[in-house]
């Protein structure tokens, strides 16, 4: 079983490759929040869902001083189709191999339709300005999600409209 963080710990560094191939590090965001969100698979239902709820409030994310970075094991080539079919405007990274998933705990065993399975866990982890984690959640839903994760940041819920 993968290791979950907890606040407090400090979150595991990565660079890995967006949908138009360039590197993003998380030492990127040094000095600004992020939201490292992790989900299965581009372009399924619950992922669409979570990653529009994602790019429709990224503009008051930004407002309470908040980046968002979505994590899959999808290739690049798979993000940027991701991106253009349904109109994304958050960071998409890459990561086949699945190390930083696994760093951050959102690999594993998990329950699938009754049967224990190894794959992705729907995870959100947000860290701070110097690299700490300041929330972790595993085992989100898709749906509802986004909603939930600004009331758990005590975050202005106004002006948020639904797709």
């Amino acid at each position: 079983m993968t290791e979950r963080l907890s606040p407090g710990d400090t979150a595991p560094e990565f660079t890995l490759t967006d949908d138009s191939g360039a590197e993003v590090a998380l030492g990127d965001f040094l000095g600004r929040k992020v939201i490292v969100y992790f989900y299965p698979a581009a372009m399924t239902p619950g992922c669409t869902k979570q990653a529009c709820d994602f790019t429709d409030t990224l503009d008051s994310f930004r407002t309470e001083g908040y980046e968002v970075v979505g994590i899959s094991p999808d290739k690049p080539e798979k993000l940027a189709k991701f991106r253009a079919r349904d109109g994304l405007t958050i960071t998409l990274l890459s990561d086949p191999d699945k190390t930083v998933l696994k760093e951050y705990g959102a690999y594993g065993e998990k329950k699938l339709y009754g049967k224990t399975v190894e794959g992705v866990i729907r995870s959100t982890v947000v860290v701070d300005e110097d690299g700490k984690v300041f929330l972790a959640q595993y085992n989100v839903k898709a749906t509802g999600h986004v909603a939930k994760l600004r009331k758990d940041l005590e975050l202005n819920l106004a002006d948020e409209e639904p797709r």
